[in-house]
């Protein structure tokens, strides 16, 4: 039941949140500079940050799609890519992290998406995507 409640209040935070990220580019950056191959984060720069800001630069670039005018096919689109970043965050989450609580939910966070992307997928292969 839990994660059921934390998983329906990132849809919330997200759907809330996409108008206002779409329109300021800067929120895009999410936190790295620069291409996939070169991300560099701002603040630290150990191994995790830089794991992190290759993940937000490669979810970013996969985000940048060419739309179709149709939005149920946009958005799956979009979101394949974007639940793609929150499972390679929360692998980097696995293999850095030490909280076991936020290892738990990192682990979560990898099976829910997963089967999200799996189910966006088939949509797609349905729907002419």
């Amino acid at each position: 039941m839990f994660l059921k409640h934390i998983l329906a209040a990132t849809a919330i935070a997200l759907a809330l949140s996409s108008p206002a990220i779409a329109q300021d580019q800067n929120a895009m950056d999410h936190g790295s500079h620069g291409t996939m191959e070169t991300a560099t984060p701002k603040g630290d720069n150990g191994p995790s940050s830089k794991a992190f800001a290759e993940a937000n630069a490669r979810m970013h670039k996969d985000m940048d799609i060419t739309y179709s005018g149709n939005a149920d096919v946009d958005f799956v689109r979009g979101m394949i890519a974007h639940h793609q970043g929150a499972i390679d965050m929360a692998r980097i989450e696995l293999q850095y992290g030490k909280d076991e609580a936020i290892r738990k939910l990192a682990e979560a966070i990898i099976a829910a998406q997963e089967g999200e992307i799996r189910m966006m997928k088939e949509w797609l292969a349905r729907n002419g995507g």
